[in-house]
């Protein structure tokens, strides 16, 4: 083969040139808003809304504006304090039921374990607190009756004997007591006696209502036991539900045991009682044990309030009955404060004896027997929270 002729280098492509770099403008920061005279600048911007048209913009926080709304504040606060003052009755009514329902909501919740169905349980457990009640009001109300009649039927025979007494008619005639009876037999003390018999009836409608209505709570919050407490578990941020949830059903499980504690020895009182007015022959013996058991369920003083009335009741019948109450109420309640409080208290609520003794104080002071009666389970809820919610906290700072 020829070679060929020999190709001509091509050229390098000639280099395009380069237009020169125009100079970038600097860059200019945005303006920053300057917000309008009168205008929070931590307030959002108004956004319209497409309904009701775009909103004004807010209202200037002046002095005036602070001082109307304090104002307002200290009002509403002093208006749900006379709300709260005048339905304290009431509240009292409620503060009882809850406390008599989460007491008796153990026993639901055993019923329910043994295959009773709700509805049941709880009217199972309504029903024996109402015929405790009755056999209570069975058991006080006809000796009360008996010797009120028989002191009325008295007062004739009482009165001969007082004329036939010299030294009363001496007193008598000394000191014009039959004109200065006379002269207050008026219509003014008429008044007032009839208006003292009023109260009276007042006084017995009204208890009878308040315990109605503390029965019907009662009967209420325990069939809706479970709601309630989902109900306040559910205010809790999710957050902090479970260890909330925690606390609250060991401070219920507290109250309640303290609950069938209380009831275990006020029962045991009453039942030690009914076997020694027997054995003594007291009048009424069934009364007198439910009184003793009735005033054993108030703390630290219900035990010798029940003592001082069985021994009264003794010593009305003859001196040596007296002596024998006395000392076996003596008795009964160093055993009972030594060896039967400490033992069933301490399985369910453990509180120390100096706190429970303030809170009985406290209670008292506060609510009077409904205070004694929920102090020593609220010293041990707030005993529960002290140790397991501000004490850590305060040790991890």
């Amino acid at each position: 083969m020829t070679p060929g002729p020999p190709s001509a280098e091509t050229p390098p492509p000639a280099e395009t040139p380069q237009p020169a770099e125009t100079p970038q403008p600097a860059e200019v920061p945005p303006p920053v808003p300057v917000p309008a005279p009168g205008v929070d600048p931590d307030e959002p911007p108004a956004v319209p809304s497409g309904k009701f048209g775009t909103p004004g913009r807010p209202l200037r926080r002046s002095s005036f504006l602070l001082g109307f709304t304090g104002a307002l504040g200290v009002l509403l606060a002093y208006t749900l304090y006379l709300g709260i003052r005048n339905a304290g009755g009431i509240l009292v009514l409620v503060v009882i039921a809850l406390f008599l329902a989460v007491g008796l909501n153990p026993a639901v919740v055993r019923l329910r374990r043994w295959g009773v169905p709700h509805g049941l349980a709880v009217a199972g457990v309504a029903l024996t607190v109402v015929l405790l009640l009755c056999g209570g009001i069975v058991a006080l109300v006809p000796p009360i009756v008996t010797q009120s009649g028989q002191f009325i039927d008295q007062i004739p025979s009482l009165l001969d004997e007082l004329r036939r007494n010299p030294t009363v008619n001496d007193l008598v005639e000394r000191y014009d007591v039959v004109e200065r009876v006379q002269g207050a037999a008026n219509a003014q003390t008429v008044g007032r006696a009839l208006g003292g018999v009023l109260g009276g009836a007042q006084l017995i409608f009204g208890t009878v209502f308040r315990t109605l209505t503390v029965l019907v709570l009662t009967i209420y919050f325990l069939a809706y036991f479970d709601k309630l407490r989902s109900l306040g578990y559910s205010l809790v941020p999710r957050s902090r539900r479970e260890r909330v949830q925690l606390i609250g059903d060991e401070i219920l499980a507290k109250v309640g045991a303290y609950m069938v504690g209380a009831l275990s020895i006020a029962v045991l009182a009453g039942a030690t009682t009914f076997v020694f007015a027997l054995i003594v022959d007291l009048p009424y013996p069934f009364a007198l044990a439910v009184v003793v058991a009735v005033t054993d369920l108030i703390p630290q003083i219900g035990a010798t309030l029940g003592a001082v009335i069985v021994s009264l009741v003794g010593f009305a019948a003859d001196l040596p009955t007296g002596i024998a109450c006395a000392v076996f109420f003596l008795i009964y309640q160093q055993v009972e404060n030594y060896l039967i409080y400490p033992k069933v208290m301490r399985r369910s609520v453990e509180v120390n004896e100096v706190a429970a003794l303030l809170a009985a104080l406290l209670g008292v002071a506060l609510l009077g027997v409904v205070g004694a009666l929920i102090a020593i389970p609220t010293v041990a809820a707030l005993q529960l929270i002290l140790r397991e919610v501000v004490l850590p906290r305060q040790e991890r700072r």
